[in-house]
């Protein structure tokens, strides 16, 4: 396959994922703050400061609001992860690669932008946004299943599944990130109701509030959500199930070579150095400094991917 198109792929998929989860994290950050009975504007700089984008949004805007953080996220072309922008950048990637879809993949990546078009046009009121951010969510969803029910299983079903999961992994953490970093408002609030009451709001972020309620019930905290979401290999938007499964479709597309490539074996670094402790361990070192450094090897993972399949030749 040519890198050019294996760029394609990656890109067009990590796109679709990055637009969902970006208007995740919108609803994180509008769940938390109504949490907060003293709620300013500082837990959408967390937010901005967890989805990447608070240097750039400090270069067009001239102040940190609600209103302003929510456009910025949703539809402003200069934000390049915003969730018009990463449709848009989905799409032109689809048209790149127009011949490795199928015609399901293609249609439903179409209805997507078209969507997304015409729902961020202009600026979204609030009582308008929960359904905006769920149809925005859906899009993404259908075009990932027409891709599961009819793509081969191939080369190009490999590129588009590590673009998928190496921006899940990376959103994941930063989601964490958001309530460990800025969110929580004070060491006394750990284990009061307002504590408990975030954890359930990351958990329904990443939709993951049903399966865990099966697996660990009502009385469960933060250990064992952090436990779920970062090493539980079932949960579909864990660290340990995106990891493994960047793993595989990397051993997948170097199938024959005597030795894993460069890319496989920081995959495999990360499985083994960081996901392969208990969760007292990940609290041990700090859960923020941990995350950080796993964002940091996700990002050198990205990097190495592009060079081991000469993505811009």
């Amino acid at each position: 396959m040519l890198g050019k198109t294996a760029n394609g792929l990656y890109w067009m998929y990590r796109s679709f994922e990055r637009a969902e989860n970006t208007a995740r994290l919108i609803e994180t950050g509008q769940r938390i703050a109504l949490t907060r009975l003293d709620s300013g504007q500082e837990e959408w700089r967390s937010v901005l400061q967890s989805a990447g984008s608070l240097g750039l949004f400090d270069a067009h805007r001239d102040e940190v609001t609600k209103d302003a953080a929510i456009d910025w996220l949703l539809r402003d072309r200069a934000n390049p992860s915003s969730v018009l922008s990463a449709i848009e950048v989905a799409r032109q990637n689809a048209r790149l690669v127009r011949t490795a879809l199928t015609h399901e993949v293609w249609e439903a990546t179409n209805a997507a932008y078209m969507s997304a078009r015409e729902m961020l046009a202009r600026k979204v009121a609030e009582r308008d946004l929960p359904g905006v951010l769920g149809a925005m969510r859906q899009r993404a969803a259908l075009v990932r299943g027409m891709t599961h029910g009819t793509m081969l299983r191939n080369d190009i079903y490999n590129f588009a599944r590590l673009g998928t999961f190496i921006e899940r992994a990376d959103s994941t953490a930063r989601i964490l990130d958001v309530k460990y970093y800025v969110l929580l408002p004070s060491a006394s609030a750990v284990g009061t109701s307002l504590d408990n009451v975030q954890w359930e709001t990351i958990l329904r972020s990443v939709s993951a509030r049903g399966g865990f309620r099966m697996e660990y019930g009502a009385g469960a905290g933060p250990r064992e959500i952090a436990q779920f979401l970062i090493l539980d290999t079932r949960m579909p938007r864990s660290l340990a199930f995106c990891v493994g499964k960047l793993r595989d479709n990397l051993r997948y597309l170097q199938n024959g070579m005597m030795h894993p490539g460069p890319a496989q074996m920081k995959a495999l670094h990360i499985e083994r150095t960081y996901l392969s402790h208990d969760i007292d361990a990940v609290f041990d070192f700090g859960l923020h400094e941990y995350i950080q450094s796993v964002l940091s090897l996700l990002t050198e993972l990205s990097g190495q991917i592009e060079t081991d399949f000469r993505f811009y030749e």
